[in-house]
C-alpha cells in the first residue's frame, strides 16, 4: 500500500452528531489505562463523523468515524475512537501502521441534491460493509453556517504503546436537522447511540491529523 506520511491535509465536507454514551456500555472498548471522562453522572461523549475528502486531499476518500467516549491519561484529554471505516485501502493502511486506528473497508453513498430531495430531511448517507449495513444518518441542508477553527486530541493504541494525535480543523460549521439510524447488525450497535443531541454541518473543510506521539504504555489484553 502507498500512503503519504504524517501529517494528512484534507479537504471536503462532513455531517456529525454528538450523543451521551454509558460509560458502561463503552468502557470494554476503552484501554484500561483511560479514564473515560463523564459529563454526567455514568455518561460521557461521544459521536458519528461521516466525512467526504475530495481535491486537494493528500489523497481522496470517504470516512465514518465513530467516537465513543472523551478520555484522560496523565492530564492529556482526548477523543477515543473505537471504530472507523474508508472506501480505501491506502487509507486503511496509514491509518493503522501510522495511528494505530482500526480502519476497515466500507462502502459509502451519499443521497440528495437541491433538485432532488430524499425524505424526510432532504438528504442521506448510509455506510455499509458487504451486506450489512453500519448506520445511515438523514440530515437537513445546511444553511446559516459560521466559519470556525478548532482543534482537538485524540487518542489512539499500536501494539505497545498509548498513542495521542492532534486534528486541526477549520470549516463553516451549521447546526442541522439529523436522524441516525443504527442497524443492529451495525459493529458498534452495542453502544446504544441514540438520537443526537445536536447534528452539524461543515462545508469548506480543512482537515489536519498530525503525527502521533507515544503518551505510556497499553496493556497487553487490550485490543481494538
Amino acid at each position: 500500500m502507498v500512503y503519504p506520511p504524517a501529517p494528512w491535509n484534507l479537504q471536503g465536507y462532513a455531517v456529525g452528531t454528538l450523543q451521551l454514551v454509558d460509560v458502561a456500555r463503552v468502557r470494554p472498548l476503552v484501554p484500561s489505562e483511560l479514564e473515560i471522562v463523564s459529563l454526567l453522572p455514568g455518561k460521557t461523549l461521544g459521536g458519528i463523523y461521516i466525512s467526504s475528502y475530495g481535491l486537494g486531499s493528500v489523497m481522496e476518500y470517504n470516512e465514518l468515524i465513530v467516537v465513543s467516549a472523551i478520555a484522560n491519561y496523565a492530564g492529556k484529554w482526548g477523543a477515543w475512537i473505537s471504530h472507523i471505516y474508508v472506501d480505501n485501502p491506502n487509507s486503511v493502511a496509514g491509518g493503522r501502521e501510522i495511528w494505530g486506528l482500526p480502519k476497515e473497508i466500507a462502502q459509502f453513498s451519499w443521497e440528495g441534491s437541491d433538485s432532488l430531495k430524499v425524505p424526510p430531511l432532504g438528504y442521506r448517507v448510509t455506510v455499509r460493509q458487504g451486506n450489512r449495513q453500519l448506520c445511515s444518518l438523514n440530515y437537513s441542508k445546511q444553511s446559516l453556517a459560521l466559519p470556525l477553527p478548532l482543534s482537538g486530541n485524540v487518542f489512539s493504541a499500536d501494539r505497545s504503546n498509548l498513542l495521542l494525535f492532534k486534528g486541526g480543523f477549520e470549516s463553516r460549521i451549521g447546526l442541522i436537522k439529523g436522524e441516525l439510524e443504527i442497524a443492529e447488525e451495525s459493529h458498534f450497535a452495542s453502544l446504544k447511540l441514540g438520537q443526537p443531541l445536536l447534528t452539524f454541518g461543515c462545508e469548506d473543510m480543512r482537515l489536519i491529523a498530525g503525527a502521533p506521539e507515544v503518551v505510556g504504555n497499553r496493556s497487553a489484553e487490550f485490543s481494538y
